[in-house]
């Protein structure tokens, strides 16, 4: 089904400042993070290369419900509250047998996560068919809801259930996509929000690889692939608001030429099958689909990051395909987004549009983006002045990294 390779991947610790750090600079209209040195926006590649999920395939689309019971019922033989369409969490894990599975005196959490996986496997071996599918259906909708596409709370959503109805058609859909989409809509939560929710280590491992001098990583297990096997987060024992604060003022004043636009020029692609399909996708302005969730990758904002000078572009405005809350519960209809969004859904079918650039300098770029976005880039006390000057300031600041560039 393509989700082998994120079950490889060890634990990390969490680093919310880090992702705090990161959220606050997200441009909502552009689907970018807007930096004094540009946008820089998480692409396919990057799902591909630090995950290993598959961004090739079917769009994850299709129907959204008001309610979800009776489909749960039949599909899990779970109750679901017919208000809510919420799975609770200890239901699932009980169903699985995992909500009393505790630790052995002595045990190590690698050895109790290992003896998890091998009691598993032996007790879907020796059970019948039907029961096997029900399990693993229920194991997906945990997975997805807990785990891939996890939002705040303790309950688990049913909204990705009707597409695990045939669990041979699971593996044709490109999980990777949708997860790249609901890490866009996270980065637009609130900056007020410090909760880490969903795959966390993604957008860590991210930061590592693109921004090394912020030194929030550690490569301890180099060589490993999907690349997220590599790292793991350094500990840092100041008060979250110290350390943002921290953060803050490190990406204000962070060296241009330490940006890492294409860290992959040195990865191979052995021992990852899954990028041969991938690289299609890669490269490429597309929409991106997770049911309710249709959201653009403006890969064209960063074309230094596949080795081109950036060109002058329009800046996006907002689309109109954002949904209105932050839960499908919102959604009081029953929509088929294939319909709904038809035209994004072939957009996708067709990977898209290829980022070109004739561009020999990306000074017209920067002077644009300069006024486009003047101070708010800056997001520490020290950078609070008038606008006018911090324009004239980021406009100066940029300039003059283009010509040190050069001059490398």
């Amino acid at each position: 089904m393509g989700f082998g390779q994120v079950f490889r991947i060890e634990r990390m610790r969490v680093d919310p400042a880090l992702t705090q750090a990161l959220r606050s600079r997200w441009d909502t209209e552009a689907s970018a993070l807007a930096f004094p040195w540009g946008h820089m926006i998480p692409s396919l590649e990057d799902v591909s290369r630090i995950t290993g999920l598959r961004v090739y395939g079917r769009a994850v689309s299709g129907f959204t419900y008001p309610c979800y019971h009776d489909l749960a019922e039949r599909l899990l033989d779970l109750p679901v509250e017919r208000r809510s369409s919420l799975v609770p969490r200890v239901a699932l894990q009980e169903s699985l047998g995992l909500f009393e599975a505790g630790k052995n005196a002595g045990e190590t959490e690698d050895e109790y996560l290992k003896r998890l996986a091998r009691v598993s496997r032996r007790e879907l071996a020796s059970e019948p068919w039907p029961q096997a599918d029900l399990d693993l259906r229920r194991f997906l909708v945990l997975f997805l809801g807990r785990f891939l596409f996890a939002t705040r709370g303790d309950a688990v959503h049913c909204c990705f259930l009707p597409l695990l109805a045939d669990l041979g058609e699971v593996g044709g859909y490109a999980w990777g996509a949708a997860f790249l989409a609901h890490q866009f809509d996270g980065l637009s939560a609130s900056e007020r929000q410090t909760s880490t929710s969903g795959f966390y280590p993604f957008l860590q491992v991210w930061a590592y690889l693109h921004l090394p001098a912020l030194r929030r990583g550690e490569l301890t297990r180099p060589g490993l692939v999907p690349i997220a096997r590599r790292w793991d987060s350094r500990r840092d024992t100041r008060h979250l608001a110290d350390q943002l604060e921290h953060l803050q003022e490190a990406l204000d004043s962070y060296p241009y030429l330490d940006v890492v636009w294409q860290p992959y020029l040195g990865e191979g692609d052995e021992g990852q099958p899954w990028l041969v399909q991938a690289r299609p996708y890669f490269g490429r302005s597309v929409w991106l689909h997770a049911l309710n969730l249709v959201l653009p990758l403006n890969l064209f904002l960063t074309q230094r990051s596949l080795g081109l000078r950036q060109s002058v572009v329009e800046f996006p405005v907002r689309d109109r395909f954002r949904r209105p809350g932050r839960s499908f519960r919102g959604l009081h209809d029953t929509t088929d987004w294939r319909e709904r969004a038809r035209e994004q859904v072939e957009n996708w079918e067709r990977k898209g549009k290829g980022v070109r650039s004739d561009a020999t300098t990306d000074d017209a770029y920067l002077q644009a983006y300069a006024l486009k976005y003047g101070g708010k880039v800056y997001k520490s006390a020290r950078h609070q002045v008038d606008v006018t000057g911090e324009i004239a300031s980021l406009r100066a600041l940029l300039q003059s990294a283009v010509q040190d560039r050069e001059a490398a």
